[in-house]
């Protein structure tokens, strides 16, 4: 695994882990859930339950995959080697981006506002100053937007464990302590 990867691990897990009590249960996923869904607030029913779902796929996934003493729970040991494994975690990575890209775009433009993904990514839990160098490191247009395809693509990269240099390695930047 890249360096660059070990990182954005690192990242995820801590952004996972949305109570704080170092570990991640379902309990955190229904809080980013309900944070994502309340930054959302101009898209339809359609895509607010399809990042639902998707959140929900994601634990399950994660607790079937990792939890093998069923405590319910996932430390970041039990983490680490998992989620950046394509063959175990990749239908559930693209269900996600899918998913998340799609909720910027309530117009259905294919595009997406900068205001609106600073919206999502900090309610997922990335740092601001962190989120407008992912933004602008997809190439905004003249209207400062990314496209939906573009974004998703990123979500899927971010995982991906023998990639480095690309966008998504601007949210492990300059993170706050």
């Amino acid at each position: 695994m890249r360096t660059e990867a070990a990182k954005r691990v690192e990242l995820v897990f801590t952004l996972f882990d949305a109570n704080g009590n170092g570990v991640i249960d379902s309990d955190d996923f229904d809080l980013m859930t309900d944070r994502v869904l309340e930054a959302a607030i101009a898209s339809d029913a359609g895509a607010k339950a399809a990042i639902r779902a998707a959140f929900r796929r994601y634990w399950t996934t994660l607790a079937t995959e990792l939890d093998a003493n069923g405590d319910g729970v996932i430390t970041v040991e039990e983490f680490r080697p998992f989620v950046l494994d394509p063959e175990r975690f990749g239908p559930t990575i693209s269900e996600f981006a899918d998913a998340l890209s799609a909720l910027g775009d309530p117009d259905g433009d294919g595009l997406i506002e900068r205001p609106l993904f600073l919206s999502l990514m900090t309610a997922i839990g990335f740092e601001k100053t962190n989120i407008h160098a992912l933004f602008d490191a997809f190439e905004p247009d003249a209207t400062d937007r990314i496209t939906v395809a573009a974004w998703s693509t990123g979500i899927v990269d971010y995982y991906a464990p023998d990639k480095a240099g690309i966008p998504g390695d601007e949210l492990v930047g300059a993170q706050a302590g």
